[in-house]
């Protein structure tokens, strides 16, 4: 029908500019801008789909200091590790369909801080185009990793931050400089062997404490695995192992981005970095493929799903107690296993839609009321000076912290469509509760969240959840956002994932 009207427009101009013109002269004329029509409208039509080209770019960099000893995160008290195991990467991956291009970034770190991300975002932007609104940075929560952000009595190591700024930002340049023509597709795995959940309802009778002795929690978390006293699990689990997977366009694997929701697997010295079972996850799983040799290097990485109340400790029988890494080694096989099994399933598009939506909200924030702020004081008081091991007193310092803190926070959330899959960033330790709730509602399927992306805003247990108590609502700097925050983070993403399913790409590619 395009081609008729154009036709049927053209001709009435030239008999109405050439009316004058001989009989014979009209038609000829009118051929002549029909074929010159046809072959612009066919040109048009050539470049749409040469536009329609899907590329891909990964690098991952090395982000392991290069001095020691550090400040170490992941635990209450300050700690300090004198060497680094095995390497920390941030693994990058640039996606681009001639239409739209985005960065997906993945940090072996504890947790990392918005404004870290925010300033790497802008050099990576201003090197290659791609908005800064198009990329999503997250961390893996390795809980041995280079303390950047202020939980518990962690240090900051501010020397160490500008490196890690200026590396996250090479990566993302990097991986777009390595764009070539590539394919993508998608599966699904499954591995419900590593995860648990760790908050437990109690037999009646059994004393739950907390250290505000408010006396209210009615679950524990990391309970004694096969102890008497265990009821049953308060939550459920999420073993899905979605895989997103691109190749060039004679098969070579370019890169392969998992997703579990574990909150992580532990078991490392006190004085060693590791990138615990996502780094070795990713060693196990290029093997498994044999992509070693690829060139550019194949880089695999492993997110972090929703994994707020989620760990490795099989709480129903026990485990056998294993040497250091050895359990790391033991889980990042078996889920390797699983995300390779899936990986074979992978049916690859030469071309799929591609599409990425960010906003900003405002939550609440759980500050401590004056007599709670009273209560902090005088524990800490009584303590006197020395390291402060007790929970009462740690609480403590995190209430006197709290209390100097907004009332509201702005949290970043962004939603991205790769064809008819979907991925969600939480900037918090999620619960699974959320994560399963919105692959239920997503108008996308499949669809996965990764978790403590572009910032850090501590955990996020669901209403229900806090109303139960536990580690994971005391208030502190792990753990500050309002009761309703939840609710308001699952809703907007699901709205922007309803906003990916209507809209129409608008092209975000620098030209």
């Amino acid at each position: 029908m395009m081609f008729r009207r154009t036709n049927r427009s053209i001709r009435i101009c030239v008999e109405h500019r050439f009316a004058k013109a001989s009989c014979f002269a009209k038609p000829i004329l009118a051929t002549t801008v029909w074929i010159a029509s046809v072959v612009c409208i066919s040109g048009l039509a050539m470049t749409a789909e040469t536009d329609k080209i899907f590329r891909a770019g990964a690098f991952a960099i090395d982000i392991t200091p290069e001095k020691f000893p550090v400040s170490s995160s992941g635990s209450m008290t300050h700690r300090v590790a004198k060497q680094a195991h095995d390497p920390l990467h941030a693994r990058c991956l640039v996606l681009d369909n001639g239409q739209t291009s985005i960065a997906l970034v993945t940090c072996d770190s504890c947790m990392i801080p918005r404004e870290i991300y925010d300033s790497a975002k802008q050099i990576a932007s201003e090197a290659t185009g791609i908005a800064t609104d198009h990329i999503l940075c997250s961390a893996t929560h390795t809980h041995t990793a280079v303390s950047v952000g202020h939980t518990f009595q962690s240090l900051v190591e501010e020397d160490y931050i500008p490196f890690l700024v200026e590396r996250i930002a090479e990566g993302i340049i990097q991986a777009h400089s390595q764009l070539e023509p590539a394919r993508i597709g998608w599966a699904v795995g499954n591995n419900p062997n590593q995860v648990f959940n760790r908050r437990w309802f109690l037999r009646p009778g059994v004393e739950i404490d907390d250290p505000f002795d408010s006396g209210t929690d009615r679950v524990r978390m990391n309970p004694s695995a096969n102890s008497r006293s265990l009821l049953q699990p308060a939550g459920p689990v999420d073993p899905e192992v979605p895989v997103v997977a691109v190749q060039a366009l004679d098969g070579r694997p370019i890169a392969m981005w998992a997703n579990y929701s574990l909150h992580y697997v532990g078991g490392v010295p006190p004085e060693s970095l590791s990138a615990d079972y996502f780094g070795e996850f990713a060693r196990q799983f290029t093997k498994m493929i044999l992509a070693n040799q690829s060139k550019p290097p194949f880089v695999a990485a492993m997110t972090n799903g929703t994994s707020g109340d989620i760990n490795n400790i099989n709480f129903f029988e026990g485990r056998t107690s294993q040497p250091p890494f050895e359990q790391i080694r033991l889980v990042a096989n078996d889920v390797a296993a699983s995300a390779a099994v899936a990986y074979q399933r992978v049916q690859f598009e030469n071309w799929v839609p591609l599409e990425m939506r960010e906003t900003e909200i405002e939550l609440g924030v759980r500050r401590p009321d004056t007599e709670e702020v009273a209560r902090a004081k005088q524990l800490l008081a009584d303590a006197g000076d020395g390291p402060r091991n007790d929970r009462r007193l740690i609480y403590a310092g995190e209430t006197l912290d709290l209390a100097e803190y907004p009332p509201t926070v702005k949290v970043k959330l962004q939603a991205i469509r790769i064809g008819g899959l979907a991925i969600v960033s939480s900037p918090c330790e999620t619960f699974v509760e959320t994560g399963l709730a919105i692959k239920k509602s997503s108008p996308f399927k499949p669809t996965f969240t990764i978790e403590l992306a572009n910032g850090y805003n501590g955990y996020l247990p669901t209403p229900e959840q806090h109303a139960l108590g536990g580690y994971e609502t005391w208030r502190a700097k792990s753990s500050y956002l309002s009761v309703d925050a939840e609710p308001k983070i699952r809703e907007t993403l699901l709205q922007l994932l309803d906003e990916l399913n209507t809209s129409r790409p608008q092209s975000t590619v620098a030209k």
